[in-house]
């Protein structure tokens, strides 16, 4: 499949790593599904770097187990993306400014499931509960959302079903997982367009790990993918740890809104954070606006800046 490429950035990566952060002190983050694999990898990583992490975690007395490994600022707050109002109280209870928003959290190939909400789980989790929190926390941004997908946007030539987007008639947990990924770079494409277009200084970015061995692949619906899923992080993956470098590349260096960092190594799969491209369907302006038009209906938020707002970012 033919790939829009990003230009590649000029500064060095080979060296970047979890120590490579610039001083984030007096810098708030929230790192949504923070408990574990790359969200505690990178919440360790910038809380070290001097930033004070919010763990937005559906369980929150697993998000204090792991804010207890974590060396620095930290809290943590109850979010469950698969329920807009648990969305809504969390954003409803923000009151301060907001450097930096890393939508994390993920749940993968499930068997079909749904929202409390009544979408497909995927899509629902992956996509619409972090459009409805970052459209929500916008107002107080005042740097960049970095919001993770993966090379999964990729298989199958998989498209937006508008049709279907519960993909009712053609569920598969791949399939569904696909198109999820997908919209979190079309909802990064559009996201940047409209920042843009109001003249805020906040940039929309994304980023994917690689294979990275995480807990994500225990929901696997299919038990041999299960099976081959476990041999493959023991055998090719790389620890969440590096997968977490493409995540804090995207939140903490100089990159263009719209940017999609990955792995540079072969298949990106593994290696050192770059920028990397994108199917085709994943920057087509036409279907990140339709796509955003679509989710705003179904989640009853809108695109918040305006002039005044964004004067009042500074």
């Amino acid at each position: 499949m033919a790939d829009e490429r990003n230009t590649r950035s000029t500064q060095s990566n080979e060296t970047f790593g979890a120590d490579s952060l610039p001083d984030l002190a007096g810098r708030t983050a929230v790192v949504t599904g923070a408990n574990s694999g790359i969200g505690l990898a990178a919440t360790q990583a910038l809380a070290r770097a001097g930033a004070h992490v919010v763990l937005a975690v559906r369980d929150v007395e697993r998000g204090r187990t792991a804010a207890a490994t974590v060396r620095g600022s930290t809290e943590v707050r109850r979010l469950d993306l698969a329920d807009l109002s648990s969305v809504r109280a969390f954003a409803d209870a923000w009151r301060e400014p907001l450097h930096l928003l890393i939508n994390n959290a993920g749940v993968m190939m499930l068997p079909r499931q749904r929202t409390k909400d009544g979408f497909e789980m995927q899509f629902g989790t992956n996509h619409l509960g972090h459009f409805a929190l970052t459209n929500l926390l916008l107002p107080y941004l005042t740097d960049r959302v970095v919001t993770v997908s993966s090379g999964a946007h990729r298989w199958g030539g998989v498209r937006i079903a508008f049709d279907d987007l519960d993909l009712t008639a053609r569920y598969t947990p791949q399939r569904a997982y696909a198109q999820s990924k997908l919209a979190n770079l079309l909802f990064t494409l559009e996201l940047q367009r409209r920042l843009t277009a109001s003249g805020s200084a906040v940039r929309a970015l994304a980023a994917h790990p690689g294979y990275a061995a995480t807990n994500l692949q225990s929901g696997t619906a299919n038990p041999v993918a299960r099976a081959f899923l476990r041999l493959g992080n023991r055998v090719f993956a790389q620890d969440d740890k590096a997968g977490a470098l493409p995540t804090l590349y995207a939140a903490t260096q100089d990159l263009p809104g719209a940017s999609y960092v990955g792995p540079d190594g072969l298949g990106e799969m593994r290696g050192a954070p770059t920028l990397v491209g994108r199917s085709r369907a994943a920057a087509d302006p036409l279907t990140a606006r339709r796509l955003w038009r679509v989710s705003e209906e179904l989640t009853g938020t809108r695109f918040p800046l305006t002039a005044d707002e964004t004067a009042r970012q500074g």
